[in-house]
């Protein structure tokens, strides 16, 4: 896209302002799908010290490091969340996401259906697989059927569902739900391909409602290459929620209501990051290990320790790092909290400016697109 320019107000930016953050992107960047292999990906690289800008692909990533840098990835592994099924007493079709287990035991999720729900009526679901042949067909005929039952709607929208008894959701969602993919790839129900390439190929804590993006370029490989260059990993994990990627809907970054999502930074992870060698540095791989790492750093007192809670934290420019040294990222949608954390990170001219060049070198954004990697 040559000649592209960014809009006059990015010469003299108010961070605060949410206006600050938008930009033009031509919708066919956004990736509906992964590129053939994981390691396909290109990789725009920064380097903050010297302001400078490089084209690679992310196979050459071990270029780039150096041995004794720690990846830090997240292992969170994402659910079957989206599920399908039909009002029982009108028969009329509804879809859902889960989005955690409440402490009493019962679901949270967020519904979609035509009308208004009431609290106690009753949901028949169906698997996705079989919603999705049935097209506009009818659904209620005989199959596969499970019965969740409306609780409480809650502040926020969302539902609290009451599963069948003795049901626990990666039982349930494994037998009748669909990842849930971002509404941009035009797909509600995930196919084989996306049961694969939307899991990284470490995953294997189940929790997450949306993929730790940045995860998914790791083939076994690449890990490989990596561990033969004496560059060393760890993991802890965040189970990432649905509002990690949505845009900031207020006028001003101060008056947005951040998202709340449950992390862990393990005993194996802490003796990790005191094991490095002197210069070695720790390279968090997505910014849900960003979170997990300066959450912990701001709740501890000792820095690196075991950590377990849930964090809002929401970075921005002024924030202090105080975990990570470099940080590998996809390229993400303009107005939302993860391009401020990365700028909050690289300083916001160079983010721009590496962004400009991605889109006129027609990088692929979002969840299956391509990757930067920050350095010092």
């Amino acid at each position: 896209m040559p000649g592209y320019q960014w809009p006059e107000f990015m010469t003299s930016p108010d961070y605060n302002m949410l206006s600050t953050w938008q930009f033009q992107l031509p919708a066919e960047l956004i990736a509906s799908r992964p590129a053939a292999r994981r390691d396909d990906s290109r990789l725009l690289v920064i380097e903050r010290a010297a302001e400078r800008i490089h084209h690679a692909r992310i196979r050459d990533l071990p270029e780039w490091l150096q041995a004794g840098d720690l990846l830090v990835f997240n292992n969170t592994r994402v659910l079957p969340a989206r599920v399908f099924g039909f009002r029982t007493a009108t028969g009329g079709r509804w879809e859902g996401l889960y989005t955690e287990l409440s402490e009493s035991g019962d679901w949270k999720m967020l519904c979609d259906t035509r009308g208004r729900l009431t609290a106690g009526e009753s949901i028949t679901l169906i698997p996705a697989d079989e919603w999705a042949a049935a097209g506009r067909q009818a659904i209620g005929n005989a199959g596969q059927r499970c019965e969740l039952v409306l609780r409480q709607q809650l502040g926020d929208g969302s539902w609290l569902v009451t599963p069948p008894p003795g049901t626990s959701p990666a039982t349930l969602l494994e037998q009748y739900g669909s990842l849930p993919l971002p509404p941009y790839m035009g797909r509600k129900v995930a196919d084989k391909s996306d049961a694969d390439r939307y899991q990284t190929t470490f995953a294997s804590e189940p929790g997450a409602v949306a993929a730790p993006t940045a995860g998914l370029h790791f083939s076994t490989e690449l890990l490989n290459e990596c561990r033969r260059r004496g560059i060393a990993r760890t993991e802890l994990t965040l189970h990432t929620g649905v509002g990690t990627f949505r845009p900031v809907a207020t006028d001003l970054l101060s008056d947005h209501q951040m998202h709340e999502e449950w992390c862990r930074l393990p005993e194996t992870a802490v003796q990790d990051l005191k094991s490095r060698p002197p210069g070695a540095r720790t390279v968090a791989v997505g910014t849900t290990s960003v979170r997990t790492l300066e959450s912990a750093a701001l709740q501890l007192s000792s820095f690196p320790a075991a950590w377990e809670g849930r964090t809002s934290l929401f970075i921005q420019p002024g924030f202090r790092f105080r975990a990570i040294d470099a940080l590998l990222t996809n390229f993400h949608l303009p107005g939302s909290t993860l391009i401020v954390l990365v700028a909050a990170f690289a300083g916001f001219d160079l983010v721009m400016e590496a962004y400009r060049q991605a889109i006129e070198q027609r990088y692929r954004f979002y969840s299956y697109g391509d990757a930067m990697l920050i350095l010092e």
